[in-house]
């Protein structure tokens, strides 16, 4: 029977049937390619450290950056494995939005950003001098609590590092009502991104600026998208290089 005459009771049974079918398939996968792929992962680990302890020294010293690369790269790929299951588990768990005063939490999030171990460290013995300020009167909006702590602290987190190189780093958060919904807009005076690749800043592993220069797996801005777009929302960023970088998002008000 086609969609178009089937009854709207059957019709949304039927959906339902087939969703359900496809959330199945979706967790059988990801079990799947967590378990295959991390299988030859810890033979790399296992067989790295068997040739540090059995190569003699003058062998192993050669060796040495070889099997560091290879236990470096085998790291990399299980934090790329872990992002992959923890993107794919975000539409499973039901949401549990409540009332939030954004503000409050932004600021307990850089906070705990500034305190954490790090080249952003606050503290440290490279810390750094940011100009953080949050806007007055965001209106409050209606989130997940965890998922909402995670969206702050990922962009949060990108501000500073991609504000890293300025010797006065500056980063705001501001807020207004817009169409019913809350319009937050995190702002930074960093390296900004080339406007051309904004289509790839959203996608899985998608990296704008070298390993080298900027630690991270791309996948960050790809998990707070979906969480976004979870609530309803809707996320954007704009940039130039060199420029700064500005990122939209949209949520439901409380």
């Amino acid at each position: 029977m086609s969609g178009a005459s089937e009854p709207p009771a059957q019709r949304i049974e039927r959906l339902e049937r087939e969703l359900r079918l496809a959330r199945a398939e979706l967790d059988e996968f990801t079990r799947a390619v967590s378990h295959d792929l991390r299988a030859p992962l810890r033979h790399l680990g296992a067989y790295t450290q068997i040739l540090r302890e059995d190569l003699p020294e003058p062998q192993l010293a050669l060796a040495l950056p070889h099997l560091e690369r290879i236990s470096e790269a085998a790291r990399l790929m299980g934090l790329q494995i872990d992002g992959l299951m923890r993107l794919a588990q975000l539409g499973q768990a039901p949401l549990q939005p409540v009332s939030f005063d954004v503000a409050a939490l932004a600021q307990a999030v850089y906070a705990e950003l500034r305190r954490a171990p790090g080249p952003d460290n606050a503290d440290g013995p490279r810390a750094r001098s940011v100009d953080w300020a949050v806007g007055p009167d965001i209106p409050p909006i209606s989130a997940d609590a965890t998922l909402l702590r995670e969206v702050l602290a990922q962009l949060l987190a990108n501000a500073l590092k991609f504000t890293r190189p300025r010797p006065q780093a500056s980063i705001s958060l501001t807020g207004c009502q817009e169409g019913g919904q809350c319009v937050l807009t995190l702002a930074d005076n960093g390296v900004g991104f080339n406007p051309a690749y904004q289509s790839r800043l959203f996608q899985p592993f998608s990296r704008l600026h070298g390993i080298k220069a900027f630690e991270g797996l791309g996948l960050g801005l790809a998990t707070t998208r979906k969480i976004i777009e979870r609530h309803g929302g809707h996320i954007e960023a704009s940039g130039l290089p060199d420029g700064g970088c500005r990122v939209s998002v949209r949520l439901p008000l409380a």
